[in-house]
C-alpha cells in the first residue's frame, strides 16, 4: 500500500479516483487527498472491460450509486468513459494534477490496471497513491507462521481477529475543497431492468444497516439460514461497491454477543476469499485445488437443456426453483439457497461449477469475483475446504429444514401456493397430476438419490487417479 509522506503540504490539484469506494464517510483516499491539496476532483471511470463482465442488475445498481455519489459532491463528480490507462492520465494532464488518489484494488484485473495507470502517470512525473482498501484487513496482510498464505478459513479467521482493524474515519468536510466546472461525460444508457433492485447509494446503505441492527442482528445466529425470514443484512451490494466499508459495520457490533460475532465471522469469510484470490488469481477461472481440474463434468445438448431448466427455475425441485427465480426477480439470492442451487447444478446435473458461477455474476447485484468464485468452489469441492467431496445437498431435506412452512417457495413458485406444508418440498408430489397445480409445475429433472451416487463415484475416481 502506498501512503502519503508525512508532513506533506497542501498544494495544487489532486484527483480522487473512485472505484469500489462510492462513499464519503470512512474513505481514506478522499481524506488524504483533501489534506494534501487545495482542490480535489472526484473521478469515476466507466471501464468497458468491467462493464462487459457485469450483468444488468449490477450495472443498474452501480448507476444508482454513482448518481448518489454525484449528489454528495453537489453535481461535481467527473465521469469519464474508456480505458482507465488512457482516461486517468488524460484528466491529470487537463488539470495539471500532481497526484491521483485511490483505494488499493487486490483483484486480478484491478491490480494489473492500477500498475498500468501508475506507469502511464509516471511518464509525466505524476503519482498514483493507493490508500486503504475495500477490506477491514487487506489481502496479503495475514500470513502463516511459515510466511505462507492461509489456505483454510479457521486459522485465517483467528489471525484476522488477532490483527484487528482501524476505527472508521469521520466523513471529511468537502466544502470549498471540490473543484467545479470540470468536463464530465454522461453515464452510458442501460436497457430496462427486469429485477427489482435495492435503493442505491451511501444513505441507503446506512439505512439498510441500521434496520438490520435494529430488527434482525440479535437473531442472526439462528435465523441466518432461513430464507423464509428476513434475517440477513442484505448489505452485500453496498459492500461490493463500497457504499459501506466493513469497518463501519464491525464498529457497531459487539464480538462478545454470539449473534454479533457470528455476523462478524461472515464478514471474515468475505475477506478470506479476497485473500485467497489475491494469492491465487488463477482461481477465478480454474480450480483452486489443481488436481480437480481433471474432474469429469457433462456437456452436450441435453446438458445445455438441463442448465436452462436450472437457470429459469424449472427443475421440479421447489427450493431450487424458488432460489433461481429469486435471482432473476431481485438480482439477489439468500446465501443458504445459493449453496443449495449450486450443489444441485454441480452434483445433481454434473455441470462445471464455472458455468454456474458465470450465471451468478451475470445476475447478482452483489456479484463479487472473490466471494462468488470461491463460494462456488466450496460447494463444488475444488476450493479451500479440506474434504468437501461427500457434501451433497439434498434439495428436499434442505427445503424442509430451512423453509419448513413453504413460505419461501410459495413466494417464488406460486404454482405450488396451494400445497400443504408437508408436501410443498416433495417434487414428485408437487408435480403429480392428482394435485393438478395451475399452471403446471414440471416433474423432477433428475432423481437426486441416483445423481448423488453418480457424483460420489466421480469424486472417488478422481481421488483414485490422484493417488497414482
Amino acid at each position: 500500500m502506498t501512503t502519503r509522506p508525512a508532513g506533506r503540504k497542501r498544494t495544487g490539484i489532486g484527483v480522487v479516483w473512485f472505484r469500489r469506494d462510492l462513499r464519503l464517510a470512512d474513505n481514506p483516499a478522499l481524506v488524504e487527498a483533501i489534506q494534501a491539496h487545495n482542490q480535489v476532483v472526484p473521478l469515476f471511470v466507466w471501464d468497458p472491460v468491467l462493464a462487459s463482465r457485469a450483468g444488468g442488475p449490477r450495472l443498474a445498481f452501480l448507476h444508482g450509486c454513482l448518481e448518489d455519489l454525484d449528489r454528495s459532491f453537489n453535481g461535481n463528480l467527473v465521469i469519464r468513459c474508456g480505458d482507465p490507462v488512457d482516461a486517468v492520465p488524460r484528466l491529470a494532464d487537463e488539470l495539471d494534477a500532481e497526484n491521483i488518489w485511490c483505494a488499493e484494488d487486490f483483484g486480478p484485473y484491478g491490480s494489473r490496471r492500477d500498475l498500468a495507470v501508475s506507469d502511464a502517470l509516471s511518464v509525466h512525473g505524476r503519482l498514483l497513491w493507493r490508500v486503504g482498501s475495500s477490506y477491514a484487513v487487506s489481502p496479503g496482510e495475514l500470513l502463516t507462521g511459515r510466511h505462507r498464505p492461509y489456505q483454510v478459513f479457521t486459522p485465517f479467521s483467528k489471525a484476522w481477529w488477532a490483527k484487528g482493524w482501524d476505527l472508521p474515519l469521520d466523513e471529511p468536510g468537502i466544502d470549498g475543497s471540490i473543484m467545479t466546472g470540470v468536463a464530465s461525460s454522461p453515464l452510458p444508457q442501460l436497457p430496462a431492468m427486469g429485477a427489482s433492485l435495492p435503493r442505491a447509494g451511501e444513505a441507503a446503505a446506512r439505512g439498510r444497516l441500521e434496520q438490520f441492527l435494529e430488527d434482525s442482528v440479535e437473531h442472526y445466529d439462528d435465523q441466518r439460514d432461513r430464507p423464509d425470514h428476513d434475517g440477513t443484512s442484505r448489505i452485500s451490494p453496498y459492500l461490493k461497491f463500497g457504499c459501506l466499508h466493513p469497518r463501519q459495520v464491525l464498529a457497531l457490533l459487539d464480538p462478545i454477543n454470539p449473534a454479533h460475532r457470528r455476523y462478524q465471522t461472515e464478514l471474515c469469510w468475505r475477506e478470506f476469499y479476497a485473500d485467497v484470490l489475491h494469492h491465487r488469481p488463477d482461481s477465478a477461472r480454474a480450480a483452486y485445488r489443481r488436481e480437480w481440474q481433471a474432474f469429469a463434468t457433462d456437456s452436450g445438448s441435453e446438458t445445455e437443456a438441463r442448465f436452462e431448466a436450472w437457470a429459469t427455475g424449472q427443475t421440479g425441485y421447489p427450493i431450487v426453483d424458488a432460489g433461481m427465480r429469486q435471482l432473476l426477480g431481485e438480482g439477489w439470492m439468500h446465501n443458504r439457497v445459493r449453496m443449495i442451487v449450486a450443489s444441485f447444478l454441480v452434483k445433481d446435473l454434473h455441470i462445471d461449477w464455472r458455468t454456474g458461477a458465470r450465471w451468478f455474476m451475470q445476475h447478482l447485484v452483489d456479484g463479487d469475483i472473490a466471494s462468488n468464485q470461491h463460494g462456488w468452489q466450496w460447494v463444488a469441492g475444488t476450493g479451500t475446504d479440506a474434504a468437501p467431496y461427500v457434501r451433497v445437498f439434498n434439495p428436499v431435506a434442505q427445503g424442509k429444514r430451512f423453509d419448513p412452512h413453504g413460505t419461501y417457495v410459495r413466494r417464488w413458485v406460486p404454482e405450488l401456493a396451494g400445497l400443504a406444508d408437508d408436501t410443498i418440498h416433495e417434487p414428485w408430489k408437487a408435480a403429480g397430476s392428482f394435485l393438478a397445480p395451475e399452471p403446471a409445475y414440471p416433474a423432477p429433472l433428475v432423481d437426486h438419490a441416483s445423481e448423488r451416487e453418480e457424483a460420489l463415484a466421480r469424486y472417488g475416481a478422481l481421488r483414485a487417479a490422484s493417488r497414482v
